[in-house]
């Protein structure tokens, strides 16, 4: 089994999920899919973003669309939102970009949803490694992350 801060939160909280390993690592939401033989619609996005103060949000969209920063800033009530570089991605979250999740962080986040995850039954989120993604139901996602939601896409 796949030993990654995300499948050790998941195995610690009880939530079953199914390992989805790569043959090679997935550098795109696209070749991830691919990979795990799945929809790139059901994969969730997970975006650190940061405001000039120093407040960090996770921002998670299905895999076909993009996060829309100006939206999810005023959410929080924020003058600007940017996405975070490779360094504060990996000091905030423990995570390296491509990896992230909105579970097994390193420190706790607010998360956001886009409101169209709200439909999805079942998704597909990183497992922490290059190699390897996690399938779960959503509404066990749902309950570890405690999401607000809003229309946060592009």
């Amino acid at each position: 089994m796949l030993d990654t801060p995300i499948t050790r939160y998941l195995q610690q909280e009880g939530v079953n999920f199914l390992l989805l390993p790569h043959n090679k690592p997935a550098r795109t939401i696209q070749e991830a899919a691919e990979e795990r033989g799945v929809e790139p619609h059901q994969m969730v996005k997970s975006i650190l973003l940061r405001d000039m103060g120093g407040l960090h949000v996770l921002a998670c969209v299905p895999g076909t669309r993009q996060v829309d920063p100006k939206k999810v800033r005023t959410l929080f009530g924020c003058r600007r939102m940017t996405c975070a570089d490779a360094q504060d991605v990996e000091e905030v979250t423990g995570l390296t970009i491509g990896t992230v999740a909105p579970i097994g962080l390193r420190q706790t986040l607010p998360v956001v949803f886009d409101l169209s995850l709200s439909h999805y039954q079942t998704v597909n989120i990183s497992s922490g490694d290059r190699m390897a993604g996690i399938e779960l139901a959503m509404q066990d996602l749902v309950q570890l992350c405690a999401p607000l939601y809003g229309d946060i896409c592009r």
